[in-house]
Formats: C-alpha cells, structure tokens, sequence
C-alpha cells in the first residue's frame, strides 16, 4: 500500500512550478493586425475583393497608395479594373495601401502587408574577452521580413524579479541577430542566468529555447584582427608579408592571441592555411610569382580557451616583380599548377605559355618577340667547369707520359747490371781441377746462367 505524500511535498511542488513559470521568458506572439490589414507570403498570389455589392454599370478601378497620396495606377499606371484584383508573386515591395474607387468615389481601402514567418532563434552566447559583457547571437538562413523584430530578457534563475529586456540588432552582412545581455547588478560569476528570446512579426511570432548560462563559463570568442594588409618584399618574387592588429575590444596586456592565416591566389578555390601564429606578421614563402593572393586571419585566446573570431575582411596583395623580366610585358603569369592531391609543383617553364602564331599565307611561325636575360652566374658556372676538365686531363696526360718513360728507362738497362755475387755459407772441399766452374741461376733475370769463378788459392795455403 502506497503511503500517502507528506504535508509539505505539496507545496513544494506548487514551488518548483513558479519558479519554473519565472525562468520563462515573456510570451512571444505575433503583432495584433487590424480588420483592413490583409497578410500576404512571399512568393504567394493574393485575390483583393473591392465589394460584396457592386453594380454592374460601373466601373471599378484599383490604384495604390504611394507617399501618402492616391495614384491611379499605383507605379503609373492603373493596376486593373474590375471589382476583383489578382497580385502574383508576392514581393516585400508590393506592401502598401490598395484602393478601389469609381471614379472618385472611393469605395474600399485595404492595407496589403507581405510578410514570411520568421525563423526559430537558436542561441548561442559569447564574450568578446574576458573583462567583456556577453552577446548572444543566432544565424538567420535568409534575410527576414523588414517588419521582423528580435528581443532578447535576461533575469536570475530560480526568482521572481522582472527580465531585463534588450532589443536585438540584425546584421545583414553576417546574416545574423545580435543581442548584448544586460547583467543585473550584482550578480556572481557562479551564479545562473535564464536568458530568452523571441522573434516575430506580423506573420508569426517564435521564441527560442531559453539558454541557462553562468559568466564564468560563457566562451571567449575575441573579435575579428584589424587592419590586415598584404605587402610585397623585395626582390623577393615568391614571398609576402602580411601585418595585422588586435582587435580593439581586446587588451593583449593580460592575455595574448594566437592567429590563424589563410591565403590562396585568385585562380586556386581552396585556401592554405598556418596555424601557431603568435605574432601580429607573416610571412609567406610560397606564394605564386606575379599572381594576386586573398589572405584573411582570424583570432583564439592563446591557451585555445573559447572559440575562434570570425575571419578579418580579405586583404589582396601581389608578391614582387622584377622590372627586368619579360613576364611585366607580357602580363602577369604562374607556372604553378593544382595536383590531384590539391598541393602545387612548379614544373613548368613560362616558354611553354607562349603561343605559336601563324601570320601571312605561308604558315610561318613567328618567334615570340620577348626573350629572357641571361644570367651572368650561368657562364660562370659553365666556365669553370670546362677549365676543371682541361685541367684534369691535361694531368692524366702527364701522368701517362711520365709513367710510360719510366717503363722505357728499365727495358734498356746495360747487361749485368742489377746482378751480384753469390757467396756461400761455409768452405767447400777442395775441387778436383784449379778452376772449376759453378753455375745458378741469376734472380733478376730467370732463365740465364750466371758463371763465376771461385779461388781458393788463399785457402790452401
């Protein structure tokens, strides 16, 4: 058996409903229309009725009001006639006043507003550094009706006092609703905050889902580097320096940036990104020669706290050229070309840019009539090297010569030369005869005889 609730679960529950009900934001509607305002979409046909009751004899006109005074014919002509008017294709521009009258006597006048309901805000909050207020923002796909109006209610979460309203301002070029939060006085880093929105017009009114938020975990998103500029250095036809400035509403004196750069040229449709950037300068070694580069850079707290800035307005720049070179005359042009793998090789000689033009009637070719400068380091080069070559086989010469001489020198030695004495390790006994002959072979010259006489005269006695 389930027990009863408590005493007090009861009115805590009525509690937790009104708290609820005061974090809500205000109500979000449509603005009130009057009984002679007719609402037309975009884009849709509309049918304008004069009258119920209109007699058959005469004759109805339909004219628009411009600046406040009756027009026949609206943009200076009369719409139509008949007591029915038919608008196709509804445009913002077809807003305005509509009256059907006969001759002078008017008989109906109808206010056409053209409208489109606007889009559902999805917020998203930021502090443009860390001593800033915060903004809340969301993006619109297209742009909104020119009677739309955005407001945003900012209060303590879990009491009773009343919202701070702030009206929101669109961007057109962002394409985007801006709102700055008002924070009550007072309030703690900790502490929540409910913040709400809504959108309307006279078409639709809708209310964004409200944001609980604390200004100690709101994002720092900084605003976008100023001042970006594309230099060119000299004599230097591949490189680009490229200088900006921090935003205003940050004070680099307590915290720093870090920078992103991108830069394509203007025939490349994807960026080259670098990334680490902590200085307030780049520079860029690989640009193309003589073609003009797009460069954007962006910001982020430099510990990588918070959300990347948008992207700074581009900045155009053209890497320098000599005067010298024929590419001047001729207009600009790059030898570098995408891959399959979207990097660039520089592969390509300019000559292959040139054209074959065929005048007069017997197809002659005729040769471009620019010519790129020698350079004087190219002979240098080619010059030392042909002397490096004579040098060295003039020595091998030499060297072959001297070698072949001294090969000569021994194959003409005098005989005998070179030859000595054999002398033997002990007495031998005495010889049979007073002169005897021993022969051996000489080592120096194999296969000949070498005689010698001995005397053992001394020995004897």
């Amino acid at each position: 058996m389930a027990r009863p609730p408590g005493p007090l679960l009861l009115p805590r529950l009525l509690l937790l409903l009104l708290l609820q009900f005061a974090a809500a934001g205000r109500p979000c509607g449509p603005s009130g229309l009057s009984r002679d305002v007719v609402l037309g979409r975009l884009g849709t046909n509309i049918t304008l009725i004069c009258g119920d009751e209109v007699p058959a004899n005469v004759t109805v006109w339909w004219q628009v009001e411009e600046r406040g005074a009756a027009v026949p014919g609206g943009r200076g002509r009369r719409l139509a006639e008949g007591n029915v008017l038919l608008l196709q294709w509804l445009r913002y521009e077809d807003s305005g006043r509509y009256i059907c009258s006969v001759g002078s006597r008017l008989l109906r006048s109808l206010r056409l507003l053209v409208e489109e309901p606007p889009e559902t805000p999805r917020v998203s909050c930021y502090r443009r550094s860390h001593d800033k207020d915060v903004l809340c923002e969301w993006p619109q796909q297209t742009k909104p009706s020119p009677g739309t109006r955005a407001m945003l209610w900012v209060k303590r979460r879990f009491t009773a006092e009343n919202a701070t309203e702030q009206r929101c301002r669109y961007f057109s070029k962002a394409r985007k609703f801006v709102c700055r939060v008002k924070v009550p006085p007072g309030t703690e880093d900790t502490k929540h905050l409910v913040v709400s929105t809504c959108v309307s017009n006279s078409a639709s009114g809708l209310a964004g889902e409200d944001k609980i938020i604390t200004l100690s975990s709101v994002p720092v998103k900084p605003d976008p580097p100023l001042n970006v500029t594309v230099e060119a250095v000299e004599k230097a036809p591949q490189r680009l320096r490229v200088n900006w400035s921090y935003p205003l509403s940050w004070d680099p004196h307590f915290y720093w940036l870090r920078f992103q750069v991108r830069y394509r040229p203007e025939p490349a449709p994807a960026f080259m990104e670098v990334d680490q950037v902590t200085t307030t300068w780049l520079d860029i070694r690989d640009a193309w020669r003589g073609t003009k580069h797009v460069v954007q850079v962006r910001a982020q707290d430099e510990f990588g706290h918070g959300a990347w800035s948008e992207w700074s307005r581009e900045a155009v720049g053209t890497p320098w050229t000599d005067p010298r070179d024929f590419t001047s005359e001729k207009g600009p042009f790059s030898s570098q070309f995408p891959m399959e793998d979207d990097s660039y090789e520089v592969t390509l000689p300019p000559e292959l840019f040139w054209e074959d033009r065929a005048d007069g009637a017997d197809g002659s070719v005729m040769e471009p009539s620019a010519h790129p400068v020698a350079s004087p380091y190219a002979f240098l080069v080619a010059g030392g090297s042909l002397l490096l070559g004579i040098a060295l086989f003039v020595g091998i010469m030499v060297r072959y010569r001297q070698m072949w001489w001294t090969g000569r020198q021994r194959g003409t030695k005098p005989e005998g030369e070179g030859q000595h004495m054999l002398v033997p390790l002990g007495l031998p006994s005495p010889p049979l005869s007073d002169t005897p002959l021993l022969s051996c072979p000489t080592p120096k010259a194999p296969g000949m005889l070498h005689v010698t006489h001995l005397d053992y005269s001394s020995s004897r006695q």
